[in-house]
């Protein structure tokens, strides 16, 4: 966005410069600026304290974060700089960067710390800084730097990079990418600085979208339990939730004198998406085939329900039946105890493996 200067009877603007076209240097002019001054680009200045320059306290590596910082939620921060348009690289150092430091203890952040103010004459006391600035009486390792967040300042971003950093914080990560927009005013350098990931405005929205996209991960974690059943004195061991319902529904149809209507019946829930069904008794080729055809041209994905062979179909004439597997661990128990209820002639039995 251009800047103008307000004049007695004109508004004028700003020529935009760069970095390298103002002879400005990352380390010894923008790094050197930022340690002192981090709240220019800290998303909230003053819950941002620099503890670390150039810092590369790991094992065979000559790359060193810029700036290492803590915030008021004692979370680590790396800061990444570049005087560039297009940010470089940065992202995936910055990664890099935050995963060497992510196991980094607060005992450990005291002594980095001290160096950092001993380098600069400062005798003031790392720990009481520290803690002062978390507002902790003492030490909490457990509270420590439960998360690595990471800050990038450029003259500009290429479309890959945001691109990038937008997919990445699809995942929780925590990256913010700041611009510095150098502008020329009569030989005096100014600064634009803006925070275009996330935007400013939609900040509050974003971060919750991301907490609902985590929950709903967290709710569709898989289970890895395995069940042994027992159908009618037929024993099957070590089987995961979708399996164990097909062997049941599979068992039910073949033994317990049932339909598919009265398994949708009898499984609470699932309704008409219990079974896909198909007129005609069909083998597994012709079954995906009419998929297929009702469906675009494009089947649905293998993983939605069991058809892939011959014997996973299930016929009561005149219609062929392919049962959903998509079942998590709740779904997977609550069916599998409506059936044993339902059908109690086939003695069916079911308990986690090794229990």
């Amino acid at each position: 966005m251009p800047l103008f200067e307000i004049t007695n009877n004109s508004i004028q603007k700003i020529a935009t410069t760069t970095f390298s076209q103002a002879k400005m240097l990352e380390r010894q002019d923008l790094q050197s600026r930022l340690r002192s001054d981090i709240d220019v680009i800290s998303p909230d200045p003053d819950k941002l304290l620099v503890v670390a320059e150039e810092f590369s306290e790991w094992e065979d590596s000559r790359r060193s974060i810029d700036l290492l910082g803590v915030d008021k939620e004692a979370n680590l921060v790396v800061i990444e700089l570049k005087r560039t348009e297009d940010g470089g690289h940065m992202e995936l150092q910055a990664i890099r960067y935050a995963a060497m430091i992510a196991t980094l203890t607060f005992e450990k952040l005291v002594a980095i710390y001290g160096d950092f103010l001993k380098k600069y004459d400062n005798d003031k006391d790392p720990t009481h800084e520290l803690l002062d600035f978390l507002g902790w009486d003492e030490p909490e390792e457990d509270k420590f730097g439960q998360q690595v967040k990471i800050v990038l300042a450029s003259g500009g971003f290429s479309k890959e990079l945001t691109t990038s950093v937008l997919w990445l914080n699809e995942f929780d990560l925590d990256i913010r990418c700041v611009r510095m927009q150098p502008y020329d005013h009569d030989g005096q350098i100014l600064l634009d600085v803006q925070t275009i990931i996330p935007m400013p405005e939609t900040e509050d929205y974003q971060v919750q979208i991301q907490e609902k996209r985590r929950k709903e991960k967290e709710s569709r974690k898989r289970d890895t339990t395995k069940y042994d059943i027992v159908i009618d004195g037929d024993l099957h061991r070590a089987l995961n939730n979708r399996k164990m319902i097909f062997h049941l529904v599979s068992s039910i149809l073949e033994k317990g004198d049932a339909t598919p209507q009265r398994i949708i019946e009898v499984v609470p829930g699932r309704g008409g998406s219990l079974f896909k069904e198909l007129d005609g008794e069909l083998n597994a080729e012709q079954f995906q085939e009419i998929m297929k055809s009702d469906n675009g041209g494009t089947a649905p994905s293998p993983s939605r329900y069991f058809y892939k062979e011959d014997h996973e179909l299930f016929h009561f004439a005149p219609k062929t039946y392919a049962l959903s597997n998509q079942w998590d661990a709740q779904q997977a128990v609550s069916a599998a105890e409506s059936l044993r209820k339902a059908f109690p002639k086939l003695r069916i039995e079911f308990r986690p493996t090794g229990t």
